[in-house]
This record gives C-alpha cells, structure tokens and sequence, in this order.
C-alpha cells in the first residue's frame, strides 16, 4: 500500500529547491509557475472542498488538472496558449515528483500524458515606421517623466529588448564608449550585448545627465526611483498611444505593447536584409527557427502587395463578381 504524500512540502521543495536552487529560474519564470499553481490550488479548493495545505499527492490526479485546464478555457476565456502555459508549470513539477515521489509513477505518467492544445498561431503585429514616428514624439519632453518615456520608447524600438529586460535594466548595463551596446541578461539567463545606433545613444547620455531618482541604480526607473511594473509601462505606452493618435490615426485599432515594438524591430531588420541568425542572436532567440514568425509575416505583407498589383503585359479590366456558389466552395 502507498504511504500518502502531502502536496504541501513537495510543492514547496518544487519551488525553492528545483526552481531557485537547482535550475537558477529567471524572477519571470517563477512568478508565472507561482501564479498557475494559485488558480491551480483555488480552483481545487473549490472541488475538492478541501484547504490547499491539507491536500494529498494522490488527489492531484490527471481527470482534476484536465478539468481545471477546461474550466480556464471553456468559462473564464483564457486562451489556448495562456491554457498551455499553465499545464507546462503542472508538467514542471510532476516531471520533479517524478523523483521525489517515485511510488506515485502510474499517477505522475497519466498526468504528463495529457497533450497541449494545437491553436492558430496568428501573423505577428508590428507598428510601420510613421507610426512609430509619431510614438516617439508623443511624450512631453519638457516634462521629467516625458524625457524618460521618450528614451524608454526609443530604446525599445530599437534593441527589440523583452519587458522584462527593459525594465530590468541598470545604469551600469549602458557601456557608452566605443562600440556602445547594452549589456542585457535575458530569458534562460543567457547574457547578450545589443548595439546602440547613435541617435538612441546621444538621447541616453542626455539621459543620464537627469537628477536620479531613489538610488540612481535603475536606466528608467519610475517617479519614486524604483522599478517600473508591468502596469506601469502598460500605463504609459497607452497614455503615449493615445496622444499619437491625433497624428497618426491608425495606431487607434493598434495596441501598443513592449512585445509589439520588439516584433516591430525584427520586421525592420528582416526587410532590410538581416540575414535570420544574425536576428535571432540579436534578439536572444534560443533557436533561429523562433525567428520564422518574421520571415512569414514578411511573405504575407509582399503577397497582399501582388495582389493589388497588375500582372506582367495585364490590363484594368472591370470588375465582374464571381458566381455566388462558387464564392461559397472557395471560401471553404
């Protein structure tokens, strides 16, 4: 007969010894993991009618954890990779009892069976270059807080760095001599160093010359000098968003992210050349395959541009609408 085991310790030495201890996580990777296993838990607290620090290894069987990913899914609108996302955190720690709680195989093999969910992956979204334009002259730049935005803006459209890189970043991480970059350590805590264009340069030295705020040590920090939240960078894209739009009308269907103006970025290396690796090292891709999202992109732009265009020795013609059961079987 199989002894119990408590969810509670285990989890914990999930978390502390796997996680932190062992495989050195990143801060986001664990906030992420720490936030799957909180809906995790309530939902199972719900279900089981029973407190998370009383619950059983055994009672965290393959049936619960798929009738958890549905219940994300099916009535709270979470999407299909947001659904695999939290499975991934669940297969995480079941792939770690696979060790500690060897007894429980049957169990732990049923629960790393269940597969992800195919989905659509959709064409990236990017902002084109007069609309980035008129981004980075939204912000006030007589204004303190202005400045910053401006500088945060600039530098993210043209390094492509993640949020949690540009946020992350510190004064000490600017190397303003020659060959002037900015020393990042980004995702699986890979170090890389991504080159600065002069103008983006002239604007952080300006920078820097501010009056600091807290303890000087964070590139952009927020009005009290600490950190900026996701919320907070959230806040001021938008804010900066809805200003441009007076200029620029078409960023009011657009949503303006720090993951869209690092998409945006890639896009303008991809179609002036860059050659893919050369894009995936800039951007920290684990794999140059990651950067195919960009070159598809890029083939959808130039067909939509063919299809308006004339073929070769082709004339205007008027236009004539296809047959209605035909337009149907194509559609198809």
């Amino acid at each position: 007969m199989i002894t119990p085991t408590t969810l509670a310790p285990l989890l914990q030495r999930f978390f502390t010894q796997r996680l932190m201890q062992q495989r050195q996580a990143s801060p986001h990777t664990i906030s992420s993991y720490r936030d799957s296993f909180r809906q995790f838990l309530k939902f199972v607290q719900q279900r089981l009618r029973k407190p998370p620090s009383r619950l059983s290894f055994e009672e965290i069987d393959a049936p619960l954890i798929v009738a958890f990913l549905d219940e994300l899914e099916k009535h709270q609108g979470v999407s299909v990779r947001s659904r695999n996302l939290r499975l991934t955190a669940i297969h995480s720690f079941f792939r770690y009892a696979a060790f500690e709680a060897p007894a429980h195989s049957a169990q732990i093999q049923r629960v790393l069976a269940i597969p992800s969910k195919r989905f659509t992956r959709t064409l990236v979204q990017f902002l084109i270059r007069r609309e980035v334009d008129a981004l980075l002259a939204a912000p006030d730049q007589f204004t303190w807080s202005g400045r910053r935005d401006h500088a945060f803006l600039l530098v993210a459209v043209q390094t492509g760095l993640r949020l949690s890189e540009m946020t992350g970043l510190k004064r000490e991480d600017l190397i303003v001599g020659a060959g002037a970059h900015l020393r990042v350590v980004g995702k699986g805590r890979k170090e890389r160093c991504t080159p600065l264009a002069q103008s983006t340069l002239a604007v952080l030295k300006a920078w820097l010359r501010e009056p600091q705020r807290g303890n000087g040590d964070v590139l952009f920090p927020s009005a009290k000098g600490e950190r900026l939240s996701v919320h907070g960078v959230q806040y001021l894209l938008t804010k900066h968003r809805m200003a441009a739009c007076k200029v620029c009308p078409s960023l009011k269907e657009k949503r303006v992210t720090v993951h869209r103006l690092r998409h945006t970025m890639a896009m303008d290396l991809l179609q002036a050349g860059v050659d893919r690796s050369v894009i995936a090292l800039w951007l920290g891709h684990e794999s140059v395959e990651t950067t195919q999202i960009y070159l598809e992109a890029t083939l959808a732009m130039k067909e939509r541009a063919l299809a308006k265009a004339l073929p070769p020795h082709g004339r205007p013609g008027r236009y004539q609408p296809g047959d209605q059961l035909l337009g149907f079987l194509n559609s198809l």
